[in-house]
């Protein structure tokens, strides 16, 4: 496939190995086993079978009516907030913590920004019984209060991390600076990022949602492919789940979906494919947002999750190569979104979620064209922020 990564992990340009010494025996462990163990007959069976039985898969694909009235067209939710835990990351949480077991790791390390991966990792070292440490920044922990109580119920130890902007940024430095002094431990990265093969193997994890998206729309609408696929980008692990089984057919319409923050020239803002330049984040080389002199700039979304200054080197790749369409939202366009979603088909989105939705009214929908809207997690973490901004 060209959007797989060549055999140094890199997606044209952008991907590679940026580490310390120390992480080598580590990260050449997971490239040299990874795709033999999720291949293999075994794992396959493992994996479908959690996927099924414990996390509640296959995640249904709704056809919005009323969303669909009101802008044209079919547009379909992929329900991934129906999952257990709430958004699509157990996909990747249930697939990692089944290779970590299989490379003999007993302690996991994450970072986490909105909280699902925190909570996802907890939950399957909990089911696993492996012990877990999540770092999380310290504005996170404050502003996503339900998941950190989620995570240490479920018998997580939790890390702030304390320094810069106290959000994601900053968690997965804590978590890189921790493996570093601990390379016996298993990072359990939460998205399309990091030095290879992470953000192969999540994207690989997470691709069950465009495998199902294929067969249920053959199911609806007696074709596989849609006319158009939109999702939130941050890191951007559910959107390499959704557009994966599509990368390769051009006809499909891939957009992604950034915060916009307060604008996106604002200063205030976390659009990356707008304001980045090439350089190096968390072990990859990217597109990412610095200054003159390299330094990363301190990204800003009302949404934890998609409050990062870079992109996984797969969805720099594909802006790079202009095969997904790379669009943005602001805060207030996001809380829009997801209050009119909430009014017209009782459905409370996550503010990541919400961006893509907010991106609908900028669209020219067709009569017929169908578009599948990943819904990625669900809302309840976000009714703290949804309530104060409430008219």
């Amino acid at each position: 496939m060209t959007y797989n990564p060549d055999k140094n992990g890199y997606y044209g340009q952008f991907g590679g190995a940026f580490i310390p010494e120390l992480l080598f025996p580590n990260v050449k462990e997971l490239e040299d086993n990874y795709i033999q163990i999720i291949e293999s007959e075994s794992f396959q069976e493992e994996y479908k079978a959690l996927l099924k039985d414990y996390v509640g898969r296959p995640s249904p694909l709704y056809l919005a009516k009323r969303l669909s009235e009101k802008y044209g067209g079919n547009i379909y939710l992929k329900r991934e907030d129906l999952n257990h835990t709430g958004a699509h990351k157990v996909n990747n949480t249930v697939g990692q913590i089944l290779i970590a077991k299989r490379l003999g790791k007993t302690k996991i390390i994450a970072e986490t920004g909105a909280g699902q991966h925190g909570v996802a990792t907890a939950t399957v070292c909990a089911l696993m019984n492996v012990e877990c440490i999540v770092f999380m920044g310290e504005k996170d922990i404050e502003r996503q209060a339900p998941n950190v109580a989620r995570m240490k119920m479920l018998g997580a130890k939790i890390i702030p991390a304390t320094s810069g902007s106290k959000t994601l940024k900053d968690a997965t430095n804590e978590a890189i600076r921790y493996w570093i002094q601990n390379p016996e431990t298993f990072y359990l990265i939460g998205s399309v990022v990091g030095p290879h093969p992470h953000p192969d193997m999540v994207a690989r994890l997470q691709a069950i949602i465009s495998e199902e998206m294929k067969w249920q729309l053959k199911e609806k609408t007696g074709k596989e492919n849609p006319d158009t696929i939109i999702a939130c980008v941050g890191g951007g692990s559910n959107a390499a789940g959704a557009f994966y089984h599509y990368l390769e057919d051009k006809e499909v319409e891939l957009i992604a979906v950034e915060a916009a923050g307060l604008g996106v020239n604002s200063g205030e803002s976390a659009a990356t494919s707008q304001l980045g330049e090439v350089g190096i984040i968390h072990g990859s080389k990217t597109i990412l947002m610095q200054d003159e002199y390299g330094q990363i700039v301190e990204p800003y979304s009302i949404s934890a999750g998609l409050d990062y200054p870079g992109v996984g080197p797969l969805h720099a790749f594909l802006f790079d190569s202009s095969r997904a369409k790379f669009m943005n939202a602001t805060d207030k366009e996001a809380l829009t979104a997801a209050y009119e979603l909430t009014r017209l088909e009782g459905i409370i989105p996550a503010l990541e979620t919400a961006h893509a939705l907010a991106v609908l009214p900028k669209l020219e929908i067709g009569e017929n064209q169908t578009i599948v809207i990943n819904l990625s997690g669900r809302g309840d973490k976000d009714l703290e922020t949804y309530i104060k901004y409430l008219e």
